[in-house]
């Protein structure tokens, strides 16, 4: 028969070895979602390169046919150097609405010139640009999914003992900063 001692012993060594499989899921599933967000910013970061791709070619169509308008060329060029230099995400979100802010600004003047709206060139970026803007919106909402799901994971007890030990960090979500009739994409009307 087992003696009491053996019982004791049995129930803690389930118990450990039960903390032990809790413990290794929890890291690995951890493990799964920090990869995945670090995939997910990858893609949007990928798709925001694609979009200032496109900037240049757009400002020198306008440029073209609106050689006056430097002041508002000019701020979609220093708009897109500035996204394209911030790396923190908090950063990147307030970068980007900067961005849009300017390429509003452009397309507004190409409202004036109605050779410009009718150029192909311009109608080609013009879509690419939109089609861009789709993918981005996408990928953002991928990314922060991904960093919600982290960032549970990382504060609901008892993960985020575990978690603090293994120096596991929150993520930034990719917010825009702007109301939200401005969070759409530019829209080009013709």
């Amino acid at each position: 028969m087992f003696s009491i001692l053996g019982i004791v012993f049995a129930a803690l060594l389930v118990v450990i070895l039960g903390l032990i499989f809790w413990a290794v899921n929890l890291y690995n599933s951890l493990i799964q979602l920090k990869v995945r967000s670090e995939n997910a910013w990858s893609d949007t970061d990928v798709q925001l390169k694609r979009r200032y791709d496109i900037i240049p070619n757009l400002v020198a169509t306008v440029e073209g046919y609106a050689k006056h308008e430097r002041t508002t060329l000019q701020s979609v060029i220093e708009a897109r150097a500035k996204a394209m230099g911030v790396t923190d995400v908090s950063q990147k979100g307030q970068a980007e609405n900067f961005l849009t802010g300017a390429l509003k600004s452009l397309f507004a003047v190409a409202e004036s010139y109605p050779q410009l709206k009718a150029n192909e060139n311009f109608l080609k970026l013009q879509t690419s640009l939109s089609e861009i803007e789709e993918v981005i919106q996408s990928a953002r909402r991928y990314y922060n999914a991904v960093v919600r799901d982290l960032n549970t994971q990382l504060e609901v007890f008892p993960n985020n003992i575990f978690a603090n030990m293994l120096n596991f960090k929150k993520r930034d979500f990719f917010q825009l900063d702007v109301p939200e009739a401005e969070r759409k994409a530019p829209e080009v009307k013709f």
